[in-house]
């Protein structure tokens, strides 16, 4: 299976919002359409602090990935935060998600970026395999702890 991508710009924002849609509803997140238009229309806009690529058709995709973008002074440079992925269910164990980041993971180093980052949340995270067979691995000298600044 080849799996292209695609690097969305405002053009693409309908399906953008469709598909980000479809993957907060899936996983039971509580964002509306307002949220979803906030997050998305900088990046698709070429705000320099994300992306969002498209994968498959750029006419009718088969999902998305949104990566954020941070200074890292332990990477020594730009370092991606893999926010968001999601794949339509018909299409899913198939390698495309392999192979999409892939894609990414060259394009960013192309860019300069020296490491992709993705938070997996509780240990047992089925998508933990997921993670790994596409090359990540756990980083166990690392946890997260946040500030809402809001």
């Amino acid at each position: 299976m080849s799996a292209s991508v695609t690097l969305a710009g405002e053009a693409n924002a309908e399906l953008c919002l469709a598909l980000m849609e479809k993957h907060h509803t899936e996983q039971g997140f509580p964002y509306d359409d307002a949220h979803r238009i906030a997050v998305a229309s900088p990046l698709l806009a070429g705000n320099p602090l994300g992306a969002i690529w498209l994968i498959g058709p750029a006419r009718a995709p088969l999902g998305y990935v949104l990566v954020t973008f941070a200074w890292s002074v332990d990477a020594g440079g730009m370092v991606g935060w893999i926010s968001e992925i999601y794949m339509r269910p018909s299409v899913r164990k198939r390698g495309i998600g392999t192979e999409t980041l892939h894609a990414i993971a060259i394009a960013l180093r192309t860019g300069g970026v020296k490491a992709l980052h993705a938070e997996i949340g509780e240990a047992d995270n089925p998508l933990l395999h997921f993670w790994k067979r596409v090359g990540f691995r756990p980083d166990s000298t690392r946890s997260v702890v946040t500030d809402i600044l809001s």
